[in-house]
This record gives structure tokens, sequence and C-alpha cells, in this order.
């Protein structure tokens, strides 16, 4: 059954509406989001989505498809930041939020089921987030344009889950296009959507997910944030996005011998320009020039923001000797996905390569897709 029967059968009435909400692949530009610097997302086919009704009484009932246990009911006016550790704080924590920005928000009937992977590094939260926010948005007659929508997820997610996330993974959920990347400034919320289409030029741009589950809510993610906060203060700026890729040598003399500083510094202003180089190719329609740029993104990560792991290394040092392009970690780190850009006519040699090298290193297998940019979240009925 589909997520309309479903809604039926479990709260005995037709749902108002049902909407969808994609998960992301991040192409670049990885941790400098929190930065007030530049990514650039585009939206996966892979999807979540939510059967949504009103309610007056104050009741807020939550069902998923995909999570074992039957319908949880909360209390709109009681929800508490940090008070659930369940997949059910995602959705009450745009309740909270919405409501906290003085939303009359009166409580909602929600069935929800996802085709995004967990765990991968490909923002099921952030689409579970979205689609429910859009609802609600939708349905209690909120007004709110995509980009507010996602301001209110990341608070969502920030102050309710407590996870500190930047506002990349909710944008590109919100605000992305069919065919495109979205090159979007974090600070000021600006974007641009540009082409971004690797079948067309023969290419594939394949996801590689190691089962290797990270959680942004672990401390390690928090660490690094408060590294480049610190250093930022350091050398008198705003964020890291305000330290020129000229002036980098410099700034990094000035932080002296904190080598963990250097490194996090390092990591975010060359990831700015990477993300700048790429658009540039992207527009220029030199889409393959793109894969050298994703591959040196990846040795930043590895090397200097520390969050990759044996398996998505071995995921691009595979891509790179079998001839890929380029190839990448994607997402917040510590597993989830590689993305590896490849020539069509190689794809069935590439993941035979990737599968084989997992084996010899008695690693789990991966789950191995393509990535194709699609719309992004909408209303279906």
């Amino acid at each position: 059954m589909g997520v309309r029967e479903d809604f039926r059968e479990l709260f005995g009435t037709a749902p108002e509406g049902v909407w969808s909400a994609p998960g992301r692949v991040n192409l670049i530009g990885e941790h400098t989001d929190y930065n007030d610097g530049f990514v650039m997302p585009f939206a996966l086919p892979h999807t979540t989505l939510a059967a949504v009704s009103r309610r007056t009484d104050g009741l807020l009932r939550l069902h998923s498809a995909d999570v074992a246990g039957g319908v949880v009911e909360l209390r709109a006016d009681r929800l508490t930041p940090g008070s659930d550790k369940n997949w059910t704080a995602y959705p009450a924590g745009v309740v909270w939020a919405l409501r906290e920005a003085s939303h009359a928000v009166t409580g909602a009937d929600v069935h929800l089921a996802s085709t995004v992977p967990t765990g991968a590094g490909l923002s099921s939260s952030a689409a579970l987030e979205v689609v429910v926010a859009l609802a609600l948005n939708d349905l209690f007659g909120l007004g709110l344009e995509p980009r507010r929508l996602a301001r209110l997820c990341q608070r969502a997610e920030n102050v309710y889950v407590g996870a500190p996330t930047g506002i990349m993974d909710q944008t590109a959920s919100a605000c992305c296009q069919d065919g495109h990347a979205l090159f979007l400034d974090t600070r000021d919320l600006s974007r641009r959507q540009i082409p971004f289409d690797p079948a067309a030029a023969g290419l594939r741009l394949l996801v590689v997910d190691t089962r290797v589950k990270h959680a942004h809510s672990d401390g390690e993610y928090g660490r690094r944030r408060a590294g480049c906060e610190k250093g930022a203060a350091l050398l008198g700026v705003d964020a890291l996005r305000d330290v020129p890729l000229a002036e980098l040598d410099t700034a990094l003399a000035r932080l002296g011998d904190d080598e963990e500083l250097r490194r996090l510094v390092r990591h975010v202003v060359t990831e700015d320009a990477r993300v700048e180089r790429v658009a540039a190719l992207l527009e220029a329609g030199d889409i393959r020039a793109i894969g050298p740029v994703l591959t040196r993104g990846h040795a930043s990560l590895r090397d200097d923001f520390r969050i990759s792991c044996p398996e998505l290394d071995l995921i691009v040092d595979t891509a790179r000797s079998a001839g890929a392009p380029g190839a990448r970690m994607t997402g917040g780190g510590f597993g989830g996905s590689a993305i590896v850009l490849v020539e069509e006519a190689e794809v069935p040699a590439l993941t035979e390569a990737v599968e084989n090298a997992f084996t010899t290193a008695n690693f789990t297998p991966p789950r191995i897709f393509e990535a194709v940019p699609s719309a992004g979240a909408r209303r279906l009925s």
C-alpha cells in the first residue's frame, strides 16, 4: 500500500495531503556550511513521503513505516528540547520550532515512509524534517518560503535534537531543482541553480554507501565545529569563510604551532575555493574537469579535517586506480558514503572493482547506486 492508504488504516480517515522531500548528495563543499561558506548539493530521487492531516486538540500523532512500533502520541505544547532520543525527535522538533516561532500549529496526524538510506550521509534526517515542515506550512497556511522552512528545520535539529548541523541539508531538500546542483552561500542563503547532468556528458555519478553508520550528534562533529569557531576567533574574523585563499599561509602562521587548528582552517578555506572552482567548471560545461577537484577535496577531508575512514579511503583509491575522473567522501564523515564520477561505459567495471576491494579488505559489502539530480520538496496530492 501507499502512504495514503497506510494513513487511512492507521488513523481511520484519509489524509489531507501527501508531501515529498528528498535526501541529498553534496557534490562539493564539506563542513563549510557552519563556517558561513559555500556548498553545492543536489537532491536525490530518494525521498521521504508524509501523509498528514491537521488536528485541533494539541495532539501530535507520529508513525513511520520504516521503524518498528505503533503510533507515538505527543502533546504539541509539551515538547521539550533534548527530551526525545528517538526518530520522533525530528518531526516533533519541527513542530516545536514552528510553535517557538509563534506559528499556530495545533497538532497533526503524520505517517512517514522513506527511501533515503539512513546513516549514509545523504541527509535522511533533513528530508524527514523538511517534509513535515512543508506539510504543516501548507495545512496551517503559514506562508513560509522554502528558505525560511529550511532555517526552522535546522533549528529543530540543532536545538531540539541536539545535532550541531549547518543549513545545507535542509536547504538542499527544500530548494533543489531537477537536473541542477545548488550553489548556496550559507551566510546570506543566496543561491543559484547550476545545470548538472552527468549523463548528458557520457558520465555517471555513483554513490557508494559504506554501510558504516555515522551520527552527527556524536562528539567528533561538534569538536570540529568548535575548533573552526576557535580558529575564526583567533584570526579575528566572523567565520573562516572570511579568510581569503590568497592569505591562507599568513593566517596559518598566525595560529602558531596549534597543528589541529591549522588543519581545520586549511580545509575550510581551500574547500570554499574548491566549491567556487566546481561551479565555474560546470557553468563552462566542462563537467569532466571537476573530477580532480573532487579528489583533492577528499584528500583535504582525510588529512586535514580527519573525518574519513578506511572504507571511504578504499573507495576513492579504488576508483582512481580504475581511471575514474574523480571521487571523494560526502556528508559528515566517519562513515557514510563516497561519490564517484565515472565514465558511463566503465560503471560495471568500477562497481566490480569496489565490491572486490571491499571483499578483500573484509569490509561489509557496500551499496552502490546512481545519483541523479532531482527535484526538491513538493506537495504530491
